[in-house]
């Protein structure tokens, strides 16, 4: 027990430094399954469309793909386990990454651990600690989630098999990320070893849900898993005792592999670098691409291959809302345009400018961390400028966006082009209604830039902001929330390319807010104490 001294302590300190992000993270995720589950009644109100929805899904592999096998789409449960039973747990599982890292390997890098160390804290209480605060994220998640169901009017039994199979994926991969954490010598590089290796689960279930030769391939992955389980569908409990048997099985190797290295080390040692630096480095923007540019490619890398999914899927978009008229003017509000596919673009489009302004927030945010891991003042008290330095990590919060939005929408239009044989055509349509996001997702950075000048302790808040806008633009439409509070998104004023028209007074006026915002966080930032 010795070995576990300090651990309640350090998970008080954990949930206090988390108390924002934490039930933030719970609450958004935890409630997207009963809005889906609200909305079923209305976009499919008879059988007939319930059928037209069952056999196109059936028929559809690539709509499989994404979403995983539809196993009962003729009741409102078996419809919203469908809909939300991959990206439910797969978006617990990356919060439940993020979480064990932040708390585990994030805290050796900035010396902290060791400090906690020489006190009466025992060799496993930070690990234990971590999984402890990603476990009671991942519990609320799905207990919400279940709730919310159950609120909803769904069978008990399916709201807890859903809920329940979307904690236990969350612990898996919280147990993956305490391995990563052990591995890596720095916690980006535990981040991206943990996040891929949720990639190629999420991998490993679509090929194996689409392709019925090889459908043996879901069955390795815990996101398989979690579809396996069929909440609303037979709810097969025994399946949710796979991802419980691996999340210990995982666990115990991660405490295996932690008394094997010293603190502040991984078991794989980082490269050295050279003796002297090349010239191209001597400069702040240099540091800051140094910095940025690991998740850079990874954000890149993943657009990507998002752009060619929901791509491939537009052409086939009837399928999804049947001949359910409700549906299909659910979708109109959300695109804004008269042609289903035009539509699901747009929307896509939208979709596309909100994940982005996710990365845009981190990347920004990398600037309060730098600060508070005490590596910005010595910098400062060089020759570098305080407006030269925050420009450099600027350029990544902007100009990586629009990368990121030019690559999904290159990859978008490339595929839906090639199903419906017109290419240049469908090309730069899609690349101009992913790029028209851009602006709104500077007034995210913007945002994120004026919390960073004025309030530094309060920086965390802006990926509430960013999670705020994201609910507003997605679920607003479709529950008919008043046009006052649905004007709070900058992404509800972005024209619904590429069927609507393009009209430049929009993107003015987001061009001139996101100005204004970053002029007047880094005014402030400029004259503020550092840390």
């Amino acid at each position: 027990m010795t070995a576990l001294v300090g651990t309640r302590h350090l998970v008080r300190l954990a949930v206090r430094r988390d108390r924002i992000v934490l039930p933030l993270w719970a609450l958004v995720i935890g409630i997207l399954p009963a809005s889906s589950a609200g909305a079923y009644e209305q976009l499919y109100p008879d059988a007939a469309s319930r059928a037209s929805l069952t056999t196109g899904m059936s028929a559809n592999p690539s709509i499989t793909l994404l979403y995983g096998p539809p196993f009962d789409l003729s009741t409102a449960g078996g419809f919203t386990a469908w809909r939300f039973g991959v990206f439910l747990p797969l978006f617990t599982a990356l919060a439940c990454i993020f979480t064990v890292t932040r708390h585990t390997r994030q805290e050796e890098d900035t010396g902290r651990q060791e400090l906690l160390s020489s006190t009466v804290t025992g060799r496993y209480a930070a690990l234990t600690a971590g999984l402890i605060t990603a476990g009671i994220g991942a519990a609320g998640t799905g207990l919400l989630a279940a709730l919310g169901l159950i609120g909803a009017g769904l069978p008990a039994g399916g709201s807890v098999a859903f809920g329940l199979t979307t904690t236990l994926t969350g612990l898996v991969f919280a147990a993956v990320a305490a391995i990563a954490a052990q591995l890596a010598e720095y916690s980006r590089t535990a981040n991206g070893i943990a996040s891929a290796v949720l990639g190629f689960a999420f991998l490993l279930r679509a090929v194996g849900d689409s392709a019925t030769d090889v459908s043996w391939l879901s069955w390795l992955s815990p996101l398989g898993w979690a579809t396996q389980t069929r909440p609303f569908a037979g709810d097969r409990w025994a399946v949710a005792l796979l991802l419980v048997a691996v999340a210990v099985v995982l666990g115990t190797v991660a405490y295996r592999l932690l008394p094997r290295r010293d603190v502040g080390m991984g078991i794989f040692p980082a490269r050295p670098g050279p003796p002297v630096a090349a010239p191209g480095l001597r400069s702040p923007f240099a540091l800051a691409w140094r910095l940025h540019r690991g998740v850079l490619i990874g954000w890149t890398a993943g657009f990507a291959v998002l752009g060619a999914m929901f791509g491939s899927l537009a052409a086939g978009i009837g399928d999804l809302v049947g001949e359910s008229a409700q549906a299909q003017q659910a979708f109109e509000r959300l695109g804004g345009a008269q042609n289903l596919v035009d539509t699901f673009l747009a929307m896509i489009a939208g979709i596309f400018g909100m994940v982005a302004s996710m990365y845009a927030v981190q990347a920004t945010l990398r600037m309060r961390s730098e600060e508070i891991a005490l590596r910005l003042e010595p910098l400062l008290a060089t020759r570098v400028r305080r407006l030269q330095w925050a420009g450099s990590h600027l350029v990544f919060s902007l100009l990586g966006t629009a990368l990121l939005l030019v690559v999904s929408g290159l990859f978008a239009g490339l595929l839906h082009g090639l199903r419906v044989g017109d290419v240049s055509g469908q090309v730069p349509a899609v690349l101009g209604a992913t790029v028209a996001q851009a602006p709104a997702v500077w007034v995210v950075v913007g945002i994120a830039v004026v919390v960073f000048g004025f309030a530094p302790k309060l920086a965390t808040a802006a990926w509430g902001v960013a999670a705020v806008f994201l609910l507003l633009s997605l679920f607003g439409p479709v529950v008919q929330a008043p046009q006052v509070v649905l004007d709070i998104s900058p992404f509800t004023h972005v024209p619904k390319l590429p069927s609507a028209e393009f009209v430049v007074t929009p993107f003015a006026w987001l061009l001139g807010i996101a100005a204004v915002a970053l002029a007047t966080g880094l005014a402030r930032f400029q004259r503020r104490d550092i840390g």
